[in-house]
């Protein structure tokens, strides 16, 4: 399949570095069809642009440049942390690029825990150790240090404040937190058509009707 987006009525400046609003990192067999699913849908009805690769651009053993570039022009990285996504190259992949982007373009991440304890990832305990134990067997010297990448990201990624999805966890309440917390991130701009009749002129009016103080702060005249 192909990435999935959301369009956006709203739309940052023309200027502005980001393409996507949301690049969504997550393993596909674990939340697919359930959480990540469930939060893809509000983002969309929150016009929310979001990225979404559904497994399209993960083929061979490196993380496509398709996929490096929807991370880096995502405004904000949201990573479902899960039983299996340590199991996945290409999300630790997505992890470390993520992370980097966090330190080198200001890009906000929310990790969410779902059905693991954030200890877990933080400290690489239980399943998370386990899952590594496997990736370092039979590693040589460049897989071993692109496996110290991994690690150092996660621990990173597993100490900043997000969201704990439990078993028994309303999940409906928890999304609508996210999406709460990710709109207050976005600034938004209204998108003007500007083949709106009558506008020009309006604007016209506005602008005359601005006195210029000698301080350079315009006030509308009384």
């Amino acid at each position: 399949m192909m990435p999935s987006s959301s369009s956006s009525s709203s739309t940052f400046d023309s200027h502005s570095r980001w393409s996507w609003d949301v690049f969504l990192s997550f393993r596909g067999k674990d939340t697919r069809r359930n959480f990540t699913d469930h939060l893809y849908s509000d983002l969309i009805r929150c016009n929310i642009k979001t990225f979404r690769d559904d497994d399209g651009l993960r083929k061979g053993e490196e993380i496509s440049p398709e996929l490096l570039q929807a991370i880096e022009e995502s405004r904000i990285a949201v990573v479902v942390f899960s039983k299996n996504y340590v199991d996945s190259k290409w999300c630790l992949e997505e992890l470390v690029k993520i992370m980097s982007c966090k330190e080198e373009r200001e890009q906000k991440v929310i990790p969410i825990f779902y059905h693991v304890d954030p200890s877990e990832v933080r400290n690489q305990r239980e399943i998370y150790k386990e899952a590594f134990t496997r990736h370092e067997e039979n590693a040589d010297e460049e897989k071993k240090e692109k496996i110290r990448r991994w690690k150092t990201a996660m621990r990173e990624a597993g100490k900043l404040a997000g969201y704990d999805v439990k078993v028994d966890s309303y999940e409906s309440e928890i999304i609508q937190d996210i999406i709460k917390e990710i709109r207050g991130t976005i600034p938004m701009v209204l998108d003007v058509n500007e083949n709106i009749v009558g506008m020009d002129s309006r604007l016209e009016r506005l602008v005359s009707g601005l006195e210029i103080q000698s301080n350079g702060v315009r006030m509308v005249g009384d």
